[in-house]
């Protein structure tokens, strides 16, 4: 048994787990509104199938509603708040909460919950602005997908929300510019809430893909500095979590002989 993740950019990830594949976040073209994607959009083969998709909250770059359409009619887990919204674009939204385990998939052997995330600001007066993280926990392991959130006391008790250690962490690193707002966490953040979910590996995403127009190297090189500082950080505040550097479209295989 395995479990697949791989990286589609700021914060689109597939997971390929016990026969179920989600994905988080989509942003499968090309561009978002104002803002452009460094390189080409992904490959429909790297995230059609899904069974299901996590929605983190409803900021453009994570709630773009044409990639949603893209992945068919299937379940978007997100926060009640957000389902009349999901709904009213012509989705199927699913509206979980914090404590109930939600099975996905023919088997029901993979279930998901939604867990705390701090990530009030910039509130959109035309959508809600709920915000929570996802838990995925099937008999391969538990992925923990932070979605967007500042620090927070609660993300030492995620083992304890999923009834084991965590076997992989997708957290946030950066943005689509050189400056975080409220709400965010950069790389030394996110290595703390490694450190303190004990997480036992960590792919760090939101980072790397996106930009307003010429704005990819201004000031030079902040769309690469992330991942790398991530790294630093994680070896200092959590030194017993590896970290998964991806390239945009890499995968990393947890488990399996």
């Amino acid at each position: 048994m395995t479990i697949t993740l791989t990286w589609l950019g700021h914060a689109t990830v597939v997971l390929d787990m016990d026969g179920v594949r989600l994905v988080a976040d989509p942003l499968l073209r090309r561009h978002n509104g104002i803002l452009r994607r460094r390189g080409d959009a992904p490959a429909r083969a790297t995230w059609e199938g899904a069974d299901a998709v996590l929605l983190s909250h409803l900021h453009h770059d994570h709630a773009e509603v044409a990639s949603l359409k893209m992945l068919g009619d299937v379940p978007v887990l997100t926060g009640a708040q957000n389902v009349p919204w999901v709904d009213g674009k012509g989705l199927n939204g699913w509206g979980l909460s914090e404590d109930e385990w939600v099975p996905v998939g023919d088997a029901g052997d993979v279930t998901v919950r939604l867990v705390p995330a701090v990530h009030h600001s910039r509130p959109m007066p035309h959508r809600p602005n709920a915000a929570h993280g996802h838990l995925v926990r099937g008999p391969s392991g538990v992925v923990w997908i932070a979605g967007d959130t500042d620090l927070h006391a609660a993300m030492e008790r995620l083992p304890e929300m999923a009834g084991a250690a965590l076997d992989l962490a997708v957290v946030p690193i950066g943005g689509w510019g050189p400056r975080l707002s409220p709400g965010h966490m950069g790389p030394h953040e996110a290595a703390v809430a490694c450190g303190v979910s004990g997480a036992r590996a960590a792919v760090p995403v939101h980072w790397k893909t996106l930009h307003v127009p010429a704005g990819a190297n201004r000031p030079r090189g902040w769309i690469d500095a992330a991942g790398p500082r991530f790294e630093e950080a994680l070896a200092r505040e959590a030194p017993d979590c590896r970290a998964v550097v991806l390239d945009v479209g890499g995968s990393v295989t947890l488990g399996g002989p």
